[in-house]
């Protein structure tokens, strides 16, 4: 039991400071648990320990440590999110939901009331049938333009569209990863009425909507700060105005006849060539094979001592009075050169810097500002490791800018038109989620085997190529759930869970039994801020689980307190996937989520202990 504490903190430790991502973290708890009982084995053997360990092994159901270490990778729960990654992406490749967002911000227009409204009616029933991260990520860009349009700032909209999203994510049972989890889990350990219906707990999800779109719109708006101004420019917006210039190419400059790539290669100035103006044709990305010819006008990006070091010693001369912004970037072309990019979860680049994954080249785009939260910066970027939720102000052609929106590591934040969407197929992709939906409410076939069946059928209606299937998936979520799912079952095979169950009804033993209810949302929350709200779920339901029977207390009950506190994690950026997606183009800051998050999560607290009372009883 000790052994299984002493792994459990350092997960802890690990998921909330992230040196590793957090999949990576959990594969590793999988494999420490694995190597505990043939090492200890070994051990045993030779009299450094009395006898061997026993954490994952079930002589008398016939589980050896493998068929349990591994059992994550087997465990309906995981297929289950797999496969709605992959409906989630049939529906978003129809382009509907896009669709639906055009039309509904054609009404908002420039009232921040319309559009906060909107942007929480229109997220949180979708996030309900489709994975709420994806539908995040769908509807980010389209936010993002609707309060540029409309001249508000876009941190005004995405907390507010983070937060709808998870309370749409508590509708229905696939609404969240964390909900088919909890189901599976409670399922597993025995708890009378699971594993969950489709919707059984709509009518409750229906309360906290309703209740959390009405702090939004009042508390929620007022506490929401605007850190980002409605600049129409984003070159305003990154404030770019004391980076950004042209120079033009002397006759005497050592660069003339050499090309860009040459000409930059071995220089240690913080300097990108940007666009190139020659007569009457500007150039943009790939700039590197261009040679430089005397009069030469380049758009830079350096800070202004730098470009007076770098015109003196690269023969270069500022063009005086020229103000770069967004509309001399986009002058190459008809198309958008100028947008904002966010790291996706799971990007490959997380972790990496622009220099060590050749952004520049890989991509024909240039990084011109880099922001992570509140932070701006516009110097040195190539030497930043990346991390979810970045925002990279990127110049490139359009043809590279479709290119980067239809790369699964990157969320472009502005609608980009997409001929690509496969519009016939759109009542085919709703049919098919309907079909899912129902088969799993109201017929005796398993949610893992119709959801299974609805993925296949995206591919054999043509809603998905093959090859998006494998896209579509985040594995990040994937192998998380499969290395964190042996810890809740080691925390159970020791008797952990016992003894943190007893310790909390002890600890509460003069508290009525909804006051422990309620403390186990407030415990389940308060750790689901801080680590993964997977991992949460898997460590917290044993619990719940164990001190509902020491109480004598209904344990679907106190199940579904822990589910719904793992699933709404209001108060921190890096307590639900969501938070970190709208944090960098929000330009909020770490303290934003706890001003906003804390009164809705105390909130959530009461209105969910005593819903859950009121529906299904202690």
């Amino acid at each position: 039991m000790l052994l299984v504490f002493a792994l459990i903190l350092v997960a802890l430790v690990l998921f909330a400071t992230e040196p590793v991502p957090i999949d990576i973290t959990a594969i590793g708890v999988m494999v420490a648990l694995l190597l505990v009982e043939p090492v200890s084995a070994i051990l045993a053997s030779v009299g450094l320990l009395a006898e061997p360990l026993v954490v994952l092994s079930d002589p008398e159901a016939g589980l050896t440590v493998v068929d349990q270490g591994l059992s994550g990778f087997a465990n309906a729960a995981t297929i289950t999110v797999l496969a709605m990654f992959v409906l989630s992406a049939g529906v978003q490749k129809t382009g509907v939901i896009q669709i639906l967002g055009a039309k509904i911000a054609a009404v908002t227009r420039d009232s921040e009331l319309k559009q906060l409204s909107a942007t929480i009616g229109f997220i949180s029933p979708i996030s309900g049938f489709i994975n709420n991260t994806a539908a995040v990520a769908i509807l980010l860009p389209m936010v993002t333009d609707l309060a540029h349009q409309g001249r508000t700032s876009p941190s005004k909209l995405l907390i507010p569209l983070s937060y709808a999203s998870m309370f749409g994510g508590m509708l229905t049972l696939i609404g969240t990863s964390t909900n088919i989890l909890a189901s599976e889990i409670a399922g597993r350990l025995g708890v009378p009425g699971t594993p969950f219906s489709m919707f059984e707990f709509t009518a409750l999800g229906v309360v906290v909507t309703i209740v959390g779109t009405i702090y939004l719109l009042t508390v929620g708006r007022w506490l929401t700060p605007a850190r980002i101004k409605p600049e129409g420019d984003l070159t305003e917006e990154f404030e770019m105005s004391e980076y950004l210039t042209e120079v033009i190419v002397r006759e005497d400059s050592p660069v003339v006849g050499q090309t860009v790539r040459d000409a930059l290669r071995d220089t240690d100035f913080d300097v990108d060539l940007i666009q190139l103006i020659r007569g009457d044709e500007i150039f943009l990305e790939p700039l590197g094979p261009k040679t430089i010819h005397v009069g030469d006008i380049f758009a830079v990006r350096t800070d202004r001592d730098t470009l007076v070091e770098l015109s003196d010693a690269e023969g270069f001369d500022l063009l005086a009075e020229v103000t770069v912004d967004e509309m001399v970037l986009e002058g190459a072309d008809e198309g958008q050169n100028l947008v904002e990019v966010v790291v996706a979860p799971g990007a490959s680049l997380v972790g990496e810097t622009l220099a060590s994954t050749n952004f520049r080249q890989r991509y024909d785009a240039t990084v011109l500002a880099l922001r992570r939260g509140g932070e701006l910066v516009r110097q040195r970027m190539d030497r930043i490791r990346l991390r979810v939720g970045d925002t990279l102000l990127v110049q490139a052609t359009p043809g590279s800018i479709d290119r980067l929106n239809a790369n699964r590591n990157f969320i472009v934040a502005q609608e980009v038109e997409r001929p690509d969407f496969r519009q016939s197929k759109i009542p085919v992709a709703i049919g098919m989620v309907t079909a899912v939906v129902l088969a799993a409410a109201f017929t005796p076939i398993h949610i893992v085997t119709a959801a299974l069946a609805g993925s296949l059928g995206m591919v054999v209606t043509g809603c998905l190529k093959p090859h998006e299937v494998y896209e579509a998936v985040q594995w990040d979520v994937i192998f998380l759930l499969a290395g964190v799912i042996p810890l809740g079952i080691a925390m159970e095979r020791t008797g952990g869970a016992d003894l943190i169950a007893d310790l909390v009804v002890i600890a509460a033993a003069a508290l009525p039994p909804i006051a422990v209810l309620g403390l186990m949302y407030v415990v389940t929350a308060t750790l689901t801020n801080v680590i993964s709200n997977n991992a949460a779920v898997v460590l917290m339901i044993p619990v719940a689980v164990q001190v509902a029977a020491d109480l004598g207390a209904s344990a679907f009950s106190f199940v579904l307190a822990v589910t719904f506190a793992a699933s709404t994690a209001f108060m921190t950026p890096v307590g639900y996937q969501t938070n970190l997606f709208v944090y960098g183009p929000g330009g909020y800051r770490f303290t934003d989520y706890l001003r906003v998050g804390t009164p809705l999560q105390a909130i959530f607290a009461v209105v969910t202990t005593l819903g859950i009372a009121a529906i299904w009883g202690l």
